[in-house]
């Protein structure tokens, strides 16, 4: 049997499952301030991201992992396996599948790169379901057709914290941006085929709320949502009480928390909050 090698990015920050697997490695993004590099995740958290941003109203960018980081990793991996799976954040919202890709090339050990077009905790979902569908006897190719078809039913809506930030970073169109913040919209932004969309514009917090909770019932009525994951900033209070109102309505539903980390925090800012689920066949 292959000895197979889990590879992912920082953007989804590994819950205790994937944290204790031995096999699993995480490629930090960068997040870079005042002309610093800080690896997201290691040496910089998001609670000191936002203390930072609040206090020293400093202005953050970020950066994909480089080639050759991808390239240390895998030249490591050689070693003790015979094959690594390396699953990533959208490849049309960063280039780190791009530079794992390139790293792939420059190795013996088979990488097979998966572009999950997702971020964050949703990403790992899709890691996980690609290490059941492999560890259940499916070959690789087997379990990317699967896989691609699981990652395709996903449904992400997220209320941005900062419109400021998301578009410094060129991810906010100007219209977007001068729209949600000269009406004050709270724009629920989407993912969909791996680029950011405005779903909706809602004139406050909690007609956002209510819309992603509509959404979410429609999704539910068809009986295909068997989990879903809430993400956030810092928003932990808020975040309790949309965990607290799914179990009352959806006992039936796993729920997942997850922070954002300081990489995707660099661009939505810590009032972010949303929601993001699977529709399964």
């Amino acid at each position: 049997m292959e000895r197979i090698a889990w590879v992912t990015d920082s953007t989804g920050l590994l819950d205790e499952e994937l944290s204790q697997n031995e096999h699993v490695y995480v490629v930090p993004m960068i997040v870079i301030i005042d002309g610093k590099e800080y690896e997201d995740g290691v040496d910089l958290s998001s609670e000191e991201l936002y203390r930072r941003m609040n206090e020293e109203k400093i202005n953050p960018t970020t950066s994909q992992p480089s080639v050759g980081r991808f390239y240390e990793l895998y030249k490591m991996l050689e070693k003790r396996y015979d094959r690594v799976i390396s699953v990533h954040l959208s490849s049309k919202l960063s280039g780190t599948v791009s530079a794992s890709q390139q790293a792939a090339q420059m190795v013996t050990i088979p990488v097979d790169v998966f572009d999950s077009l997702l971020i964050s905790f949703p990403m790992l979902l899709i890691l996980k379901r690609l290490m059941y569908y492999v560890e259940n006897g499916h070959s690789i190719d087997e379990a990317f057709v699967k896989t691609r078809k699981y990652a395709d039913s996903h449904e992400t809506y997220v209320l941005i914290g900062s419109l400021d930030q998301l578009y410094r970073s060129g991810r906010l169109t100007n219209a977007q941006y001068f729209l949600g913040s000269l009406l004050s919209f709270k724009p629920i932004i989407s993912i969909e085929d791996g680029l950011l969309h405005t779903k909706s514009k809602p004139r406050n917090l909690k007609k956002a709320e209510k819309q992603i909770f509509s959404d979410f019932r429609k999704s539910f009525a068809t009986g295909k949502v068997k989990e879903c994951t809430i993400l956030y900033g810092a928003l932990s209070e808020q975040t309790q009480t949309w965990k607290a109102m799914i179990s009352e309505e959806f006992p039936n539903v796993k729920t997942h928390v997850s922070p954002l980390g300081s990489a995707i925090g660099v661009h939505t800012g810590e009032q972010t909050i949303g929601i993001s689920w699977f529709n399964e066949d």
